[in-house]
């Protein structure tokens, strides 16, 4: 049975923190990042394919063979509304049978934990697991530093710094 951690995050943009928790999650025969295509209580998020463009250099970065960024919410994805961690779970259960889900969350979504579509049913059907940032680096924390045109080389890693600071985002 192949074990897949699934880390759902808004990566606006990925940081030292999301890192961080990816590091804890070496022991998974695969970690699937998904930046949240709508996010389901309306967080106000740079573009989903510039987000996914700065997932991909996060993952270039981490120089690990166990970590992809999944495309599953831009197949589940209807206009207008949000994708929700259940339907996530359950289309990634339908693809991989011989698959062992766990769903991975941040300290702030594990406070909200019970304000999820069918939170109950998650918690009956996948593996949930909380896991802390080890490095306490907010993504709020980088959009600020870029408002007042602060470095932010040492809050995330090199080639988003960089495509952060050449594309000017935030």
């Amino acid at each position: 049975m192949k074990k897949i951690a699934v880390f759902g995050s808004a990566f606006n943009p990925p940081t030292l923190g999301h890192k961080s928790v990816i590091e804890s999650l070496s022991h998974f025969d695969k970690v699937l990042l998904l930046p949240s295509i709508a996010h389901a209580w309306g967080k106000d998020m740079l573009d989903y394919d510039e987000r996914c463009a700065l997932v991909d250099a996060f993952i270039s970065d981490l120089d690990v063979d166990n970590v992809e960024r999944s495309t599953i919410e831009e197949k589940l994805y209807q206009p207008g509304e949000s994708v929700t961690t259940f339907a996530v779970l359950q289309a990634l259960e339908a693809q991989c049978e011989d698959c062992e889900l766990t769903f991975v969350m941040g300290p702030d979504n594990l406070i909200n934990f019970s304000k999820f579509y069918r939170a109950e049913e998650i918690l009956k059907r996948w593996a949930v697991m909380a896991c802390p940032e080890k490095v306490n680096v907010r993504s709020t924390d980088i959009r600020n530093a870029l408002q007042i045109k602060a470095d932010v080389s040492h809050l995330t890693t090199p080639k988003v710094w960089r495509m952060l600071v050449d594309k000017q985002y935030y």
